[in-house]
């Protein structure tokens, strides 16, 4: 639950009710979200930039916590509300989505020296692949609403490519991608752009942010935008892959974070 409050003085913040059922241990969270916020703020310092735009501010309660748990067991948080700024549910132009990029490029430049062993796991597995397809093959074998055969040139694609995917999960094994501090909800209405420049310059929803692969957050983003509708559609004949859009995102992507990236 979220809710805009007011002040009679005009100062304005973001209420928000942490959803307990999703994430099991909100002050594991909330010490997420404090850590990779505070960190993004020095760098902003230290680099001349906006730090109070730059990322956003949790409102401590009067005893110093960064959360507040009520009587019925729920737990709330308070974030100073940022001005001037507007988000977007959809990629309208190429343009948008290059911005996109930027916005979550920076994320991964701005945290690439912070240690992502040191936070929380939001969601045990989220981007673990092979978890995913072991739990698919258990589906398929219990078949328990009876769909298995009308689905099955789908299952028979997943099940071709196996081995493709544990690519990532092998190469982190193997040192050659290192553990990263992730968003893993790399859409553009988790961007806060300036109102007047529609420039990103805040990086929201960071419930999920945990250790993750830099792949995973780049790959989520073409996922969500580099298509020409939006992700609740029906008709599939409208889901398609742009490949102008791929290629802005990609560019984007990379001159901002690529920096930060090995090889």
């Amino acid at each position: 639950d979220t809710f805009l409050v007011v002040c009679k003085c005009g100062k304005r913040y973001i209420l928000q009710r942490i959803n307990h059922q999703i994430f099991k241990k909100p002050q594991e969270i909330m010490e997420n979200i404090c850590a990779v916020t505070s960190f993004i703020r020095k760098k902003a310092i230290a680099d001349g930039g906006d730090d109070e735009r730059c990322t956003l501010s949790v409102v401590k309660t009067r005893s110093g916590e960064s959360f507040y748990r009520d009587s019925i067991g729920s737990f709330w948080r308070l974030y100073d509300f940022t001005e001037g700024t507007v988000a977007k549910e959809r990629v309208s132009n190429l343009k948008e989505f290059c911005d996109c990029a930027f916005a979550f490029g920076n994320f991964q430049a701005q945290l690439a020296e912070f240690d992502a062993s040191s936070l929380h796991e939001a969601i045990n597995d989220f981007h673990n692949t092979p978890v995913r397809f072991a739990n698919l093959l258990r589906a398929i074998e219990a078949d328990p609403l009876g769909r298995v055969a009308t689905v099955r040139p789908e299952i028979e694609f997943a099940l071709a490519r196996e081995e493709f995917t544990k690519a990532l999960e092998v190469a982190h094994a193997e040192g050659r991608l290192p553990l990263r501090v992730t968003h893993n909800d790399t859409k553009l209405n988790n961007i806060l752009m300036d109102a007047a420049t529609r420039k990103g310059i805040c990086i929201i929803d960071l419930d999920t942010v945990m250790p993750g692969l830099a792949a995973n957050d780049y790959g989520d983003s073409i996922r969500f935008g580099a298509n020409d509708c939006t992700e609740a559609e029906k008709d599939l004949t409208k889901v398609n892959f742009s490949l102008p859009l791929f290629e802005c995102y990609t560019k984007g992507f990379l001159e901002t974070a690529g920096g930060a990236l090995t090889d």
